[in-house]
């Protein structure tokens, strides 16, 4: 029996069955439907690792309850230019997600998305002040028109009662954005594979990528079958590395300089999960708070809505870890093997600089059961140390670059390193990762693709109406764009 892929060369190669894969080869079968794509998937079946719905908090990462994307200044002024990008990253997401809904590529919108209001929590007066000069920067631009403010207690225990009740004397503010949503980017990983699979794209589950080596024309893509052992190979014309924390290995085996220097830091984290129907029914939304000092700013704590597999649970978190592994199916000596010359500097300088940021995580791993209910009672302060789960969360790795001043820096967001030619690219990262899916994979293909590129854009703004055009600066259109992907994604009508 053969288990390794018999086709020996194809136009393009996804290693990853991810949101960022999927996401990719949809776009590429809409803009050119007789190109042959392979898939290779390491796990036996797509959306398993970062794109798991137990592995991401599954908001729509709109930057509507996201304090970290809206940093104070020293003067307490706030910027909502990142804030605003995010947004509009956001909003073509969700116009690709709908055209593939309205032309039947993908099925009933609601085993993925949900609508589930996103606020922000938080307590103390320093922290109220500057929650409501986020709210006043924030709430003249037209994407965030329906933002709500207050400090009103009664007011928001009407929205999230389970973060009010029983609360103490004390100034508190939120905000409050009624069309936030829920997504399950695991479930809609394998609607987007359903599709590619309809459409002739070879899918191959349980194929590790082990080597990739430019040839004529191409690479050369090294496979192994992880069950049976077989090793494989195929040659791509363009290869695109969507495999999450394993990305960086594949990467740096290319050679491009492009890879030089980069280095990975992981992140390791846990939620604490609920599937008590009546607990769950009382709470309808996304509360985030603010991070704590010397945390990374994916360990913003939440009490969050969520909807997998038809069942509405609730999830609270994440308290931060660490592990050497890239992958939560990966291994200790991930970290270890990823050390190149070129980025040992980078990743000295970086150790040296986050000492902060290492204290945080050992003090965060050695945290008893009893300290992470004491921290879900800061949001939910009548929760029962009973009927909460602890889940262990997906591995995010942070990026680790070259840096002038400092030798190294730690970033946390995602990057799209290409090579020079066009015919590989790669995503390093995490957070806002898959909910701007879709814009990250137009950067991609736009510095990939440039010949072929122009020609598509007539086709993306059919799918996307959005699609190079600001809409915060175009209120019309902007409304337009909310009322129409509401109606095709099944989510509340956008507020007034």
């Amino acid at each position: 029996m053969t288990f390794i892929s018999t086709t020996r060369s194809a136009d393009v190669v996804l290693i990853g069955g991810g949101i960022m894969s999927a996401t990719l080869g949809a776009f590429l079968k809409k803009l050119e439907p007789s190109w042959s794509i392979v898939l290779f998937e390491r796990l036996d079946e797509v959306g398993l690792e970062s794109s798991g719905p137990w592995n991401n908090a599954g908001t729509g990462h709109a930057a509507y309850c996201e304090l970290n994307y809206t940093p104070q200044a020293k003067d307490g002024s706030v910027n909502p230019a990142k804030a605003l990008s995010i947004n509009e990253g956001y909003q073509l997401s969700r116009q690709f997600w709908s055209h593939l809904v309205d032309d039947g590529s993908i099925g009933d919108p609601s085993s993925f998305i949900h609508t589930v209001p996103h606020m922000s929590f938080v307590i103390g007066d320093a922290h109220s002040d500057f929650l409501r000069t986020r709210y006043e920067a924030l709430s003249k631009h037209t994407l965030f028109s329906s933002m709500q403010y207050s400090e009103d207690p009664a007011t928001i225990a009407e929205w999230a009662p389970l973060v009010m009740n029983g609360r103490g004397e004390g100034r508190v503010a939120a905000t409050r954005v009624p069309e936030g949503t829920d997504v399950d980017f695991g479930r809609l990983s394998r609607e987007l594979v359903t599709f590619l699979e309809n459409s002739g794209v070879e899918v191959n589950y349980g194929t590790d990528v082990t080597n990739l080596e430019r040839s004529r024309g191409g690479w050369s893509v090294a496979t192994k079958h992880l069950a049976s052992g077989e090793r494989g190979g195929i040659h791509a014309k363009f290869v695109f590395v969507g495999a999450g924390g394993g990305a960086l290995h594949l990467l740096q085996s290319s050679g491009i300089p492009e890879s030089k220097g980069y280095g990975g830091f992981p992140v390791s984290g846990q939620f604490l999960r609920s599937t008590d129907e009546g607990v769950a029914l009382q709470h309808n939304a996304k509360v985030y708070g603010q991070a704590s000092v010397g945390a990374p700013p994916m360990s913003v704590p939440h009490l969050d809505t969520r909807y997998v597999n038809g069942q509405r649970s609730l999830l609270f978190g994440p308290y931060a870890g660490f592990s050497t592994n890239f992958l939560k199916n990966g291994s200790l000596w991930d970290l270890p093997l990823s050390i190149r010359p070129s980025n040992i500097i980078p990743m000295l300088a970086v150790a040296k600089d986050n000492m902060d940021l290492t204290a945080y995580l050992v003090k965060e791993v050695a945290k008893s059961r009893e300290s992470k209910i004491g921290a879900l009672r800061e949001y939910f302060p009548e929760a029962s140390s009973e009927g909460w789960e602890l889940i262990t969360a997906g591995q995010r790795v942070q990026i680790i670059k070259k840096d002038s001043a400092k030798g190294g820096v730690l970033q946390f967001g995602t990057e799209v390193i290409t090579a020079r030619d066009g015919s590989i690219g790669a995503l390093l990262g995490a957070s806002p990762g898959a909910s701007t899916a879709v814009p990250i994979m137009l950067e991609l293909m736009q510095r990939c693709f440039p010949k072929s590129f122009k020609g598509w854009e007539p086709k993306m703004r059919e799918m996307m109406p959005g699609y190079g055009v600001k809409l915060d600066e175009h209120p019309e259109l902007a409304a337009e764009v909310a009322a129409s992907t509401a109606a095709a994604l099944q989510l509340a009508a956008p507020a007034k």
